[in-house]
């Protein structure tokens, strides 16, 4: 059975990120200023140093801050940022155990609208507008869920055969596509910010 994910680039991560929707979730909230692939084995890395085959959100919501920032911090450092993403992720399994019993798939099990399900992942601490997008688009291109919508709330990063975001990403060929579209839109923003 192939793989419907390739985010981390290493088959024992993305099959987590596969399994598990927290992990994929938090491989999400860590995608920012590391390249994709260390964000997204990231969940991995985390559970191997709990010492579990997958994430629960109630546990991590319940370590010990400090405890969990230094879990993070371990060489290698799931994040260049280990301690503050440390606080992100805790910070979102806790919305998660308050909000949805510590579930990340209540959030969409009840099949809400594409823009309700935007709405809700909007809330989610970490997750802005572009990120929760982004989120959607994952969902319904790789994962299967799809409520009715989803493609037009997740915006163009919901468009069929785009190469805008890891919403994208199937394999190498289709990682450098997303890479050289991103860029472009760089060398765009840059020509755009000199020529102003």
């Amino acid at each position: 059975m192939n793989a419907r994910l390739r985010l981390a680039q290493q088959p024992e991560a993305d099959a987590l990120l596969e399994r598990d929707p927290l992990a994929l979730m938090i491989g999400m909230l860590l995608d920012q200023q590391v390249p994709m692939e260390w964000a997204f084995s990231g969940p991995y890395t985390i559970a191997r140093r709990l010492g579990r085959d997958d994430l629960d959100a109630q546990e991590i919501a319940a370590h010990d801050p400090e405890g969990f920032a230094a879990l993070l911090s371990e060489k290698p450092a799931v994040h260049r940022y280990p301690g503050s993403m440390a606080g992100r992720v805790q910070q979102l399994c806790r919305y998660l155990t308050e909000h949805y019993g510590g579930d990340p798939t209540a959030l969409w099990r009840d099949d809400p609208s594409g823009q309700e399900l935007l709405r809700r992942l909007n809330e989610l601490p970490g997750f802005g507008k572009q990120k929760a997008q982004i989120f959607l688009a994952l969902l319904g291109k790789r994962m299967g869920v799809r409520p009715e919508g989803w493609r037009e709330a997740a915006g163009a990063y919901g468009e069929e055969g785009a190469y805008r975001s890891v919403a994208d990403i199937t394999g190498p060929e289709s990682l450098d596509k997303v890479r050289a579209h991103k860029q472009e839109l760089k060398r765009q923003a840059k020509q755009a910010k000199g020529g102003a």
